[in-house]
């Protein structure tokens, strides 16, 4: 264990507890429009151009099986979603209860909390590990595990085909966006539209942490506290403790183990929220869990430091 990971512990802390207050302090006023509208801004433009700038910067060369453990991490979550939904379900528990707690353990908020810690705590000759874990979560739970979980477990009318569910996928603008910036990486940009964006990344993390806290500012009822407790603590806590001794059994040390275990430990993304809608799933359990693995986060993080550093 390095002095400098305490000693950057604070850089770490910040911008999250800085721009989730933000958006947790406004919630209070803002309209009740301003979190839908904010989401839609990042999943049309934030997001995508996030994508597009780390896809030109970004070197895979040394990183073959990122991928394959991002997707790894996938599937032990929701293996441990199952088993936990034993100790979870209530009384009240349903069918769109039961995806939602799936979804909530399974799919972490690696793009923008992911990328903030592992900017402030590891070296940066490895930032292309959590940029290409982050990308590969998202492309393989995000945005097609996740889609057919929520279809299959929704309380929705209407079951969308499976070949519909396929044209969702393919035509999300994030995978377009990568595919985009990964194309034109041998085509020069002028230096100040490279610094524009660059700084947009940045920008786009702020705007997705203050949606944390207007999400967080929102909740008005805890009636799903057990399950959503449970969730968290499967997302923050064993899934995280699962990788990080994997990674160890797998001879990995230092910044590329602390990695993948911070990575596969984020709170529970915000893409969660945006299934609920489209499919009717449990709303409550699903805000309740990202609340609480927010705040375990901020409990883990010295830990795995200590554990896995």
């Amino acid at each position: 264990m390095s002095v400098f990971h305490f000693g950057d512990l604070l850089d770490a802390y910040l911008p999250l507890m800085l721009w989730t207050g933000v958006g947790f302090g406004i919630s209070r006023f803002a309209p009740t429009y301003t979190s839908r509208f904010l989401g839609l801004a990042l999943y049309w433009v934030g997001v995508p151009l996030q994508l597009f700038v780390l896809a030109r910067h970004t070197q895979f060369s040394d990183t073959p099986y990122i991928p394959y453990v991002a997707i790894a991490t996938l599937m032990i979550s929701c293996l441990l979603a199952l088993i936990g939904w034993q100790f979870a379900k209530t009384e009240t528990s349903d069918r769109s209860s039961l995806g939602s707690f799936i979804l909530a353990a399974m799919l972490g908020n690696t793009g923008f909390v992911g990328l903030t810690l592992t900017n402030s705590l590891t070296s940066d000759s490895y930032n292309d590990w959590a940029v290409l874990y982050s990308i590969a979560s998202n492309v393989a739970g995000n945005y097609g595990i996740a889609v057919f979980i929520a279809s299959y477990f929704g309380k929705s009318e209407v079951k969308p085909p499976w070949w519909k569910l396929i044209i969702n996928v393919v035509t999300v603008p994030s995978l377009w966006a990568f595919a985009i910036g990964w194309y034109t990486r041998s085509i020069a940009l002028p230096m100040a539209i490279e610094s524009g964006l660059d700084i947009s990344i940045w920008v786009t993390i702020a705007f997705a942490l203050s949606l944390v806290g207007l999400r967080l500012g929102k909740i008005e009822k805890w009636d799903s506290f057990k399950p959503a407790a449970i969730a968290a603590f499967l997302r923050v806590g064993v899934v995280p403790l699962a990788i990080g001794l994997g990674a160890t059994i797998l001879g990995l040390r230092h910044d590329p183990r602390l990695i993948l275990t911070l990575m596969s430990g984020t709170p529970t993304g915000l893409s969660v929220l945006v299934l609920a809608e489209v499919y009717n799933l449990d709303r409550d359990l699903l805000i309740s869990t990202i609340a609480f693995s927010f705040l375990g986060l901020v409990f883990m993080i010295p830990i795995w430091i200590v554990c896995f550093a």
